[in-house]
């Protein structure tokens, strides 16, 4: 296999050449550390790269895997954290002047988790300042690899690009409106917000606590089953028949909706019918309230954690990041109480569609990847997340797959939600969506 192909292989792919001895976790981590190299003066991907971190961890992949050790599908394949996930012995910044000297004693359970499956960890990724939703001037926005005039998304946009550039095989992203779906939709990778509470968040800066989740970044939904494994320390393998399945489908059009997000959005759903699922148009009362509740619970929740930073060391903040930690001071608690009422109405709402139907399919978002991050309280901002920040409501799993490309070449996502925790199910249909769709999977082409 090439260099240019190996970095775009499967996890399943790469281990079969490990065990088989025709590659080497060195020798691979080694290419990758090279990739990042040179392509992230380009893309902006990386806060922190742990070069000898990853180098040693790679050696004592390949010392186990020889001596008959092997800890899993995990075991020596290049990863990367986004910069929110306390790594022990190295810097842990959330993008952010307040702690860009701050290195955690501990990992996150996450990360003892990855550790114990075997994997390398490349490095830190850039993201939004303190996952709020805006680049700090002193990282800056991560640029898409499909077109770097273009945003890779927030606020896991470092943990998708680095990805979908083949920088590293699967990354960590977290998700409080969309900050896993999104990016991964703008890069054409496969994300997934897991059930609320499955992938444990200790040791992972809060922006929100009850609406932050997790999960994995990968360039399949196969490849992304083998992070959510890692990530839990669980497996549970899943396969999905399409035939007989049925699908509710929402919110396929509406504002904002680009023709060709449509279109491709369409086509996938008839590829699904010609395979034997069952399609059903589905609505969800009063869904046009969710944004409104998602930034009356989200924002005040952010506020309590910053409350004496942003007393304290304001001008550290970049400025649109400090406005809307201040807009959470000014919301009343009863707006609050009434979120989280409206919350639980969503929540029976999605649960009673997903009674009549096995999963629920839309268009992750209604544009491709903008030229720059909008922000979270504003008009685009809204429209961006409408249709992934309810399922941080209502803690279901969400997956975004890529399904192809508009007019330009830029990635378009599909979502596809499944009851409290079926991630595995979820998983299984993105993949079997993924085989019917081969068109889709291509690779940036970045020299």
């Amino acid at each position: 296999m090439s260099e240019p192909a190996l970095h775009f292989a499967s996890i399943a792919d790469i281990g079969a050449l490990y065990r088989s001895r025709a590659l080497s976790p060195v020798e691979l981590t080694r290419s990758c550390l090279e990739r990042i190299a040179a392509l992230d003066t380009t893309l902006n991907a990386f806060i922190t790269v742990t070069a000898e971190q990853a180098l040693r961890q790679a050696r004592q992949a390949e010392d186990d895997l020889h001596a008959g050790v092997d800890r899993g599908p995990l075991h020596g394949i290049p990863v990367a954290l986004k910069d929110l996930v306390e790594t022990a012995g190295i810097r842990t910044t959330c993008a952010s002047r307040i702690l860009r000297d701050h290195v955690p004693p501990r990992d996150a359970a996450l990360v003892r988790r990855l550790s114990a499956a075997g994997a390398v960890t490349l490095g830190k990724t850039n993201m939004s300042e303190f996952a709020m939703g805006v680049p700090h001037p002193d990282h800056g926005q991560t640029n898409n690899p499909w077109a770097p005039a273009r945003t890779a998304g927030a606020s896991s946009g470092g943990s998708a690009a680095a990805v979908a550039a083949g920088l590293c095989f699967a990354a960590v992203g977290t998700d409080t409106g969309g900050s896993i779906r999104i990016p991964a939709s703008y890069c054409g990778l496969a994300g997934l917000k897991p059930t609320y509470g499955l992938v444990d968040l200790t040791g992972v800066f809060p922006l929100s606590w009850s609406l932050d989740h997790a999960g994995p970044l990968a360039r399949s939904s196969a490849d992304a089953a083998l992070m959510l494994d890692a990530m839990t320390g669980q497996r549970h393998p899943a396969s999905a028949q399409l035939r007989g399945l049925r699908f509710g489908v929402m919110q396929a059009s509406g504002p904002g909706v680009e023709p060709d997000v449509s279109a491709l959005f369409a086509a996938a759903c008839q590829a699904l019918q010609a395979a034997g699922a069952e399609l059903h148009d589905v609505e969800v009362p009063e869904l046009e309230l969710a944004d409104a509740a998602l930034l009356n619970v989200l924002l005040p929740e952010a506020s309590a954690v910053h409350a004496r930073w942003i007393a304290e060391r304001p001008a550290e903040y970049a400025a649109v990041t400090r406005q809307q930690l201040q807009l959470g001071f000014a919301i009343p608690a009863v707006t609050h109480v009434r979120a989280q009422q409206y919350r639980r109405h969503l929540t029976r709402q999605f649960l009673t569609q997903l009674e009549r139907v096995d999963a629920l399919l839309s268009p992750t978002v209604a544009f491709v990847a903008p030229e720059r991050d909008p922000d979270l309280t504003g008009t685009q901002g809204a429209l961006e997340g409408l249709r992934t920040g309810p399922h941080n409501l209502t803690g279901l799993p969400a997956l975004t797959v890529n399904v192809g490309f508009d007019a330009d070449g830029l990635p378009v996502g599909l979502q596809v939600v499944t009851p409290p925790m079926t991630d595995h199910r979820c998983l299984a249909i993105g993949a079997a969506l993924e085989g019917l769709l081969p068109h889709a999977r291509r690779h940036p082409s970045l020299a």
